[in-house]
């Protein structure tokens, strides 16, 4: 009897990038690079491990401009500093046989000034309600209102985000994933509740989504369509969101990205939902599905995506920080390590780099101690 997970054993082709099989390791914030924002080698060493076993791995979140710098020790790709310490996460990465793409971010209105040094910037001045945020301090502070970016300072955004693109592959990324999801700056602009505007990129779904359209275009200028791909997060609550237009903005900005060619769609979304299917469509590009998968239920739910056409590739996340052997387990139906999520954003290797393998034994919930 052929297994179901035999879907998920097949290659796929995602521009440029040749997937030898379609578990794909989600964008997954560890808060473990250096304070400056430069990847290390304990980052090298938690990649290196997952390598062998994601089809494709796509970076944390990194951000583009010190400006955009959310939370503290998140890496970013805005210096050559930067660039070389990736330079040690993508070789060890490549020495496993993986492939890595990096995530592009500005937080937009979420962040705080103690972490960036800078005011908080956004389409309009709206605060994103009582959210509070950890600063530098470890404290927890109320974010502010950010200022509205001015139509002078938006080419600058656009070229933090095509000069990171560049930094990326010159650090030996594969490609680079633009992130507009998850209430950061892109969504803010594509987000009615977050945009304000009376410009051109305001108002109208199609001027909500040009900024992002322009940000893309730069983007595939610098490195090619083949190795860009955008993940969106359409009608998600993430931050405060609340677009109301039905998933319009989405359409449009569809309309604007299809012809460029990119080389995936990643989705954070539900695959019952038809903005889902549709959204595949307009795009025109293979769809990354990431649901943020229910506890115990993420292998048969992965396999479903695919085995059922929803979409060519599952994207996991919790699964993948406790078991760096994930695709092998699931190859297995192996038991699986469980999370320990007081240690998701800690620092050091405990609950990071420590994960036994298949290989080290069996497998151990909460390393024993949760």
């Amino acid at each position: 009897m052929t297994d179901d997970f035999d879907v998920l054993r097949q290659p796929l082709t995602l521009g440029a990038l040749e997937l030898p099989q379609r578990l794909v390791m989600a964008p997954l914030t560890r808060n473990r690079a250096d304070e400056d924002g430069t990847a290390n080698a304990l980052m090298a060493e938690y990649y290196g491990q997952r390598a062998a076993s994601a089809g494709l791995i796509v970076s944390e979140a990194t951000w583009v401009s010190q400006q955009g710098k959310p939370y503290p020790r998140t890496p970013g790709i805005a210096t050559d500093a930067h660039r070389d310490g990736w330079r040690l996460v993508t070789d060890a990465v490549h020495g496993k046989g993986g492939r890595i793409v990096a995530q592009l971010w500005h937080g937009g209105r979420v962040g705080h000034p103690d972490t960036s040094g800078e005011p908080l910037v956004s389409a309009s001045d709206v605060a994103p309600g009582e959210l509070t945020i950890f600063t530098p301090n470890e404290a927890a502070a109320t974010i502010p209102a950010p200022r509205p970016l001015a139509l002078d300072e938006l080419p600058g955004v656009v070229r933090d985000f095509a000069d990171a693109a560049t930094r990326a592959i010159d650090a030996g990324f594969d490609g680079v994933e633009i992130h507009g999801a998850n209430g950061y700056l892109l969504q803010q602009f594509l987000s009615d509740n977050t945009n304000h505007r009376d410009d051109a990129y305001g108002g109208s779904p199609e001027n909500r989504a040009r900024f992002v359209g322009e940000l893309t275009t730069a983007v595939v200028e610098a490195v090619g369509a083949d190795r860009v791909g955008i993940r969106l997060s359409p009608l998600a609550p993430a931050h405060e969101m609340a677009e109301s237009d039905g998933g319009d903005t989405y359409r449009a900005l569809a309309e604007t990205l299809r012809p460029l060619g990119l080389a995936y769609l990643h989705l954070l979304a539900q695959p019952e939902d038809a903005l889902t299917a549709e959204l595949r469509t307009a795009f025109g590009a293979p769809l990354l599905l990431n649901t943020g998968f229910a506890k115990h239920t993420e292998r048969e739910e992965a396999i479903s995506f695919v085995a059922d056409g929803l979409a060519d590739a599952p994207v996991v996340g919790r699964a993948f920080i406790a078991n760096p052997d994930l695709y092998e387990r699931w190859s297995q139906n192996a038991p699986q390590n469980e999370t320990i999520s007081k240690l998701f954003y800690a620092s050091g290797p405990e609950g990071y780099t420590d994960y036994p393998t298949l290989a080290d034994g069996e497998a151990e919930t909460a390393l024993g101690t949760a």
